[in-house]
């Protein structure tokens, strides 16, 4: 009979890791926008919980950094799931959007704040961002909202969105909300750590997703969190998020659901990482305040406002480059920092600007505050681990772009 198990592998000659992961073959030197800092701890998590058996999405290390996340954000009930986008998806449902349903939310973010919405078949609407904040604007929300409550046609969920580490704020949006009994659904995907009204990000709203991307100041290498102060969407949530499984010695399912739960191994790196939320705040802070005694004596160039309800973890540090004052564009500066081996990314494009949603969501041409910014800003480097060295060559190269 033959062997069937272990099956004799060949010997194979590894090629060099450039070869074998071609994305490394970048600059000894380079910068990276926000690459991941580790707290110390991972290696040690991650060695425990492989020793305890526990990997997949059940155990107690997902239950543990659910619980840390709850001590964090103050947001007591809390899922840890596989993706921020995941955690929206499961926010959507939990407040039973249905097809033609119309989900607000503000035109400057990524599109992961509605995709999960409209592949439900729901219909967005955008809203344009005030500039003292560069989140969604309270103002221009309670006019809309006036207006579709006098038509009849209410939107089935508001999505304020932390932006960059700012907090929207989410105190007077839930107010504004409140009055017409439209929920809210607070994007807070790169807001850990951030602050509004003295309140974590996504404290007050219904439902707050939140992100732990490679990229986030935070991170599990992936997954993300919805959070709430109801037990009981909550509950929804998590039964949703493992396939919808009833309790029965059988697989019984009254619904559907998804395989949204998040691995013990990514749990454990995520529950070391946020152990050093506070350090990770302040490095970034710091960073923010090194760029602001660099660059803001240049002519044409601004900064990301802080407004004064919020204090932001600054989780990427974000300018505005005004061409004609500066001498240069922002994509001329995001050019010449790219050739000197640093990395910048534009601000993001508007969604009502987006080629996907051109003559299908409603209030399309909106936004003028949002198309500028995304004209004109672009973020920088502002990983916790930047060193001063690193940072001065940012500095550097932007002052060499500016010919105002």
């Amino acid at each position: 009979m033959a062997r069937l198990w272990p099956i004799p592998l060949p010997t194979v000659q590894q090629a060099p890791l450039s070869l074998r992961f071609p994305l490394l073959e970048t600059r000894s030197d380079q910068v990276w926008l926000s690459p991941p800092h580790l707290a110390g701890g991972e290696m040690a998590a991650l060695q425990a919980t492989l020793e305890s058996g526990w990997v997949a999405p059940a155990g107690p290390v997902p239950a543990a950094f659910e619980a840390a996340i709850a001590e964090a954000t103050g947001i007591p009930h809390v899922v840890a799931v596989a993706s921020g986008t995941a955690a929206l998806h499961l926010g959507y449902r939990c407040l039973d959007l249905q097809p033609g349903d119309e989900v607000w939310t503000s035109s400057l973010t990524f599109v992961a704040s509605v995709a999960p919405a409209v592949q439900m078949g729901a219909r967005p609407r955008f809203l344009d961002v005030c500039p003292e904040s560069w989140t969604l604007d309270p103002n221009i929300l309670a006019d809309a909202l006036a207006r579709a409550g006098r038509s009849g046609r209410l939107p089935r969920a508001v999505v304020p969105v932390d932006l960059y580490g700012q907090c929207a704020d989410l105190g007077t949006i839930r107010a504004i909300c409140d009055r017409w009994g439209v929920p809210v659904l607070s994007d807070s995907a790169g807001g850990m750590g951030a602050t509004q009204r003295g309140r974590h990000a996504g404290a007050g709203a219904q439902l707050a997703a939140f992100s732990f991307n490679g990229n986030k100041i935070i991170t599990a290498g992936g997954g993300g969190a919805l959070a709430s102060e109801d037990a009981a969407l909550i509950a929804r949530a998590r039964h949703l998020a493992t396939q919808a499984k009833e309790p029965a010695p059988h697989y019984q399912h009254e619904t559907t659901g998804f395989s949204y739960g998040l691995s013990s191994v990514l749990a454990a790196v995520g529950l070391a990482q946020l152990s050093a939320l506070e350090d990770r705040v302040q490095a970034r802070r710091a960073i923010f305040e090194g760029y602001r005694q660099g660059l803001g004596g240049l002519p044409g160039l601004s900064f990301m406002p802080e407004p004064p309800w919020g204090r932001s973890s600054r989780w990427l540090s974000t300018i505005q480059i005004d061409p004609d004052a500066f001498g240069a564009d922002r994509e001329t500066v995001r050019r010449a920092l790219a050739d000197e081996g640093i990395e910048s990314r534009p601000v993001w494009k508007p969604l009502h600007l987006q080629p996907v949603f051109r003559g299908g969501a409603k209030g399309n041409g909106g936004g003028t505050v949002a198309a500028r910014l995304f004209e004109r800003g672009l973020c920088l480097p502002s990983g916790s681990a930047l060193t001063a060295a690193e940072q001065a060559r940012v500095v550097g190269t932007i002052r060499d772009c500016c010919a105002g």
